[in-house]
């Protein structure tokens, strides 16, 4: 069988919930796996009927009967907020959410603490904010490698006395580096991670061969290819690998390589949500985003046309994808165009991982290039969006819901 990987080429924002819900709606599936990001994810899925929910730990598929979500040792999971979220599935009627979830054990935990402390460091960079969610997602990695031994992880909420230690010890760490922190003491904490232990199924990392083996899965990748951490505008990225990595080694130690289907999400729209590199940004487009309003953590959502250059860029990043999922082809008019080349560039080179200095350096000439328009707008957006990145449009989308979508040339998977 056919798993397939959704990844967003973008900043972020493409429609990946939405695609991943159309996948789960026109053909059975296991499990949606999550593989990177955290509670900072906003995949927002809408129904025919009007239900709407914005998923952010939970696998945008959870409104099909049956289907699963597992997440990964490549999540940050925080429980309170995964609670908060299957509260609202419930209030939504989907009151089994938590029984269809599993969690690897080894994930690292996202806790009050991290909360507070990303948020302190945010607000002390000021007019330098880097545009973080302010949830401590990035907080939690960071810690995770500065004391993989001690940070707190999914297993360690079955062992209430270990975890007081570990949550104890990042407390003082954090406040010891920043001061006071806007959070509540441990022991107040620890019964609701004690009470996600007892609720959820938590599962070593073997669980997934046998979910990959039983059907078809999704991998829901979070935040898009130009906010890696290795390959993104630094440092106006995220603590997260955003290509298809992950998955590709999920799969590998399945025994499964190369049994996914990859599959890119564009907008025809470039958007961006917060400061950094929006070479086609536009103020006089006339659009919004209900779901993405401006935010104190995050700033404004940002609109631009269709970055050609960025989303090449994300292409050889992330290794190619065997096709595209076009959204918001509601919005494309007129006034949109395709930028194929900067005005001082046509094609940017990735470099190796891990050099965050020719990261910094590339950010600053992006910030400093200008957008080239010498094509007409589009007027058949999946075919011209195909030919500038040399990659088949396999679905397209013109509205929120899985009506709204279509398969072009053959479906995914």
């Amino acid at each position: 069988m056919n798993h397939v990987l959704v990844v967003d080429l973008g900043y972020g924002d493409a429609g990946k919930g939405t695609v991943v819900d159309w996948l789960c709606a026109t053909r059975p599936v296991h499990t949606v796996v999550r593989f990177n990001g955290g509670a900072q994810a906003a995949h927002n899925v809408v129904l025919r009927d009007g239900r709407h929910h914005t998923f952010a730990q939970f696998g945008a598929g959870t409104f099909h009967p049956g289907v699963g979500t597992h997440l990964s040792r490549y999540v940050v999971v925080d429980p309170l907020a995964l609670a908060a979220e299957a509260d609202h599935l419930a209030g939504l009627g989907v009151t089994d959410a938590l029984d269809r979830l599993t969690v690897d054990g080894e994930a690292l935990l996202a806790t009050p603490y991290h909360r507070a402390a990303n948020r302190a460091r945010e607000i002390a960079r000021g007019a330098d904010r880097h545009g973080s969610c302010g949830l401590g997602v990035g907080e939690a990695v960071a810690y995770g490698l500065a004391h993989p031994d001690e940070a707190p992880r999914v297993a360690d909420c079955r062992r209430p006395a270990v975890l007081r230690r570990r949550l104890t010890t990042l407390r003082d760490r954090l406040t010891a580096e920043l001061g006071p922190l806007d959070a509540p003491p441990v022991d107040d904490c620890l019964p609701a991670y004690t009470g996600f232990a007892d609720r959820v199924a938590i599962v070593d990392r073997s669980w997934l061969a046998g979910a990959l083996r039983a059907g078809t899965c999704v991998f829901e990748g979070a935040q898009g290819v130009l906010l890696d951490e290795w390959h993104g505008f630094h440092p106006y990225t995220t603590w997260s690998t955003t290509t298809f990595a992950n998955a590709e080694t999920l799969l590998a130690e399945a025994g499964q390589a190369g049994t996914g289907r990859r599959l890119g999400v564009l907008r025809v729209t470039t958007t961006r949500h917060g400061p950094g590199p929006l070479v086609t940004e536009d103020p006089a487009l006339p659009f919004s985003d209900p779901r993405n309003p401006t935010n104190p953590w995050q700033g404004r959502f940002r609109f631009g046309h269709f970055d050609a250059v960025a989303h090449r860029y994300a292409l050889d990043v992330a290794g190619g994808v065997d096709g595209l999922a076009l959204t918001h082809l509601d919005l494309a008019g007129p006034e949109l165009r395709i930028c194929h080349r900067y005005d001082t560039v046509d094609r940017l080179v990735p470099g190796p991982a891990g050099d965050l200095d020719r990261q910094a350096a590339l950010t600053d000439r992006l910030l400093r290039a200008r957008p080239v328009y010498d094509r007409p707008p589009p007027t058949d957006w999946p075919t011209a969006v195909s030919d500038a990145l040399d990659v088949p449009v396999l679905l397209t989308s013109h509205g929120p819901t899985a009506a709204d979508k279509a398969a072009a040339v053959s479906a995914p998977g």
